[in-house]
């Protein structure tokens, strides 16, 4: 038996407490994965049992149709698990926000239908930064992105996020309606402001009027997210099935946890999001950053230490008390390049990631967490190692970082098991550290030197080349290539 609209959980699982037909969709989401169903989703299904309306969401899966069909095949209903309070005990709570998903590979039409409804007014995106394919430092789009150059040959039938986001508003402006709100909820610094500028450029390369009316009266809103949230394990489905008496593929767990900052800039409309624990300010920035570079930051150095010590698990690794005092001493590296943020203390911030990297019952994968290195170590690690450099602060734990991030690259552990980095830029990483071989000034100046990645403040500092060497020098005796 498995879960669906008609399902009655045991008493012990909280259930959908309003009647998901009553509500129509005014939101579409790209990305279903399992941060949306434990972040996003929940928030709206909070809203919605608080305060009604029409802001059910329909998912979009850009690539796999697996998650589609797993969550169409329980009419869009899944199960949420947390495990609270000192017995730790798995609380489960049934998520009815989420009405369908459709797989953009094998039809879009229900997509457009909806971008083009008017009862849709926001348009949320966890596509991770590679899928934008926006140019970082220039801000247009990337033109050799595979999907942004068939999406700027063929805009009707685009198979990216930004060609799909602009054929929706071009549907919308032909219709005479109001925009959508694009709400990015990725991990990136600006990331409204990222998927702006995308949108815009490529807007105005096929059509400058439809850019000129995107830029007057759309909405691209930043945001901050956070909450830990590991795949699912065969062991934790089979958990929830003993407890639920159904199966559920599409069950999640997460850690207590939940934050999320928003800048209220909608163009259309939004949910009171307010009144079920979201925070709308006029500047996300500073919470980005907080987040980017004491939360992400350290969960890339455990990550890349983690996995290279042989530590499948964030819990595993933060057990291994070398690993553990790192973490400590890159949190409180981070801070120090932070400005005051009111309502904020950052030590007891930190204490607190600690405290969640910890659970033994959050079970991350160093290996999940390693990919895209690319696309995260700037932000990350190299923005607050260059504010270091230039304010006299210790940059040896960001190049620390750095440098065992250099050494995942090698894709070899110490006993010789080849892995993939599952990185946009895996060749030329890969590249860089073999062309070095094994001489560690040579690996540094190939990764240095590698176009598009490093800050010139970095390549052109003697100072960060030094600490990066003797760091990945010390890396390499401990773990050397297989």
């Amino acid at each position: 038996m498995n879960i669906d609209a008609s399902f009655t959980p045991p008493k012990t699982v909280q259930n959908v407490s309003y009647e998901r037909n009553a509500h129509g969709v005014g939101i579409v989401h790209f990305g279903v994965g399992a941060f949306h169903r434990a972040h996003q989703a929940v928030y709206i299904d909070d809203v919605l049992a608080k305060h009604g309306g029409d802001w059910r969401i329909l998912g979009v899966s850009l690539q796999s149709t697996k998650g589609a069909d797993a969550l169409n095949a329980q009419d869009g209903i899944y199960t949420l698990a947390v495990r609270e309070g000192k017995e730790q005990q798995l609380s489960l709570r049934l998520i009815g926000s989420i009405t369908e998903v459709e797989a953009a590979t094998r039809s879009t039409d229900k997509i457009f239908q909806t971008l083009a409804d008017p009862q849709t007014r926001i348009v949320t995106m966890t596509v991770t930064e590679k899928a934008y394919g926006v140019d970082r430092s220039s801000g247009g789009v990337d033109l050799s992105n595979t999907s942004i150059a068939h999406d700027l040959e063929d805009s009707a039938n685009p198979i990216g996020i930004i060609g799909m986001i602009v054929k929706g508003l071009r549907l919308r402006k032909d219709a005479g309606l109001k925009p959508y709100t694009v709400l990015c909820c990725d991990n990136l610094p600006k990331n409204g402001e990222i998927v702006r500028s995308g949108v815009l450029d490529f807007a105005r390369r096929i059509d400058p009027e439809l850019a000129a009316w995107i830029e007057a009266h759309g909405a691209f809103p930043s945001s901050m997210v956070d909450r830990i949230t590991p795949s699912a394990t065969p062991e934790l489905l089979a958990e929830i099935e003993e407890i639920l008496g159904a199966k559920d593929a599409a069950a999640i767990e997460t850690e207590p946890f939940s934050q999320w900052v928003v800048e209220d800039n909608f163009c259309d409309g939004r949910p009171l999001w307010e009144d079920v624990g979201v925070l709308f300010v006029d500047d996300v920035a500073p919470y980005e950053r907080m987040k980017l570079r004491m939360l992400n930051g350290a969960h890339s150095l455990i990550a890349y230490a983690g996995f290279l010590a042989g530590h499948k698990y964030v819990r595993d690794a933060m057990a291994d008390q070398h690993i553990h005092n790192l973490v400590e001493q890159h949190i409180l590296a981070a801070s120090k390049t932070l400005t005051p943020l009111s309502g904020i203390v950052f030590e007891d911030y930190g204490k607190q990631l600690i405290e969640r990297f910890e659970n033994p019952n959050i079970a991350h994968e160093t290996y999940q967490i390693a990919m895209d290195g690319s696309q995260k170590m700037p932000q990350r690690i190299f923005e607050p190692a260059i504010e270091s450099l230039e304010h006299g602060l210790d940059i040896q734990p960001f190049a620390l970082a750095t440098a065992v991030w250099i050494r995942f690259c090698a894709g070899i552990t110490n006993t010789g098991k080849t892995y993939d980095l599952r990185d946009p830029r895996e060749d030329e990483l890969r590249s860089a550290f073999k062309s070095g071989n094994g001489n560690v000034n040579d690996i540094c100046t190939a990764f240095l030197e590698l176009a598009n990645l490093f800050p010139a403040q970095l390549q052109q500092s003697d100072i960060w080349a030094e600490q990066l060497k003797d760091q990945l020098s010390s890396i390499l005796k401990s773990h050397p290539l297989g």
